[in-house]
């Protein structure tokens, strides 16, 4: 029935995911250390975080894996992802764009802020 219904809907829906996506990969591209590539159809991106194994983050926590990256942008930040071992995928953490534009915005400047603190 939703296949042969009208799509109006998952198009708009699509174009609103799209647009999400490009904001964050575009946010997380100016941040150095990030890489991130494009995908093609999740709502979520996997975001290589090697550049920060074995640094420190701003509030000392050691950075030994994708774990340690998550906890310390969680306690440090407010800014939830995922680790990427819970995939089969380290040292990457998942982050989720299926939230509004605002939220992205200001978990992007964190994450950029947490970025910029590790040593």
């Amino acid at each position: 029935a939703v296949l042969d219904g009208p799509q109006d809907l998952l198009k708009e829906r699509a174009a609103i995911y799209r647009e999400r996506r490009d904001f964050v990969l575009e946010k997380l591209a100016a941040i150095p250390g990030l890489v991130c590539h494009k995908p093609q159809g999740a709502f979520y991106l996997f975001v290589n975080i090697a550049a920060f194994i074995g640094k420190a983050s701003a509030g000392g926590r050691q950075i030994n894996n994708d774990a340690d990256f998550v906890m310390a942008l969680i306690e440090e930040q407010h800014v939830v992802t995922v680790q990427g071992a819970a995939y089969g995928m380290s040292p990457y953490i998942r982050l989720s764009y299926a939230t509004s534009m605002e939220r992205l915005q200001t978990g992007c400047e964190r994450l950029a802020a947490f970025c910029e603190g590790c040593q």
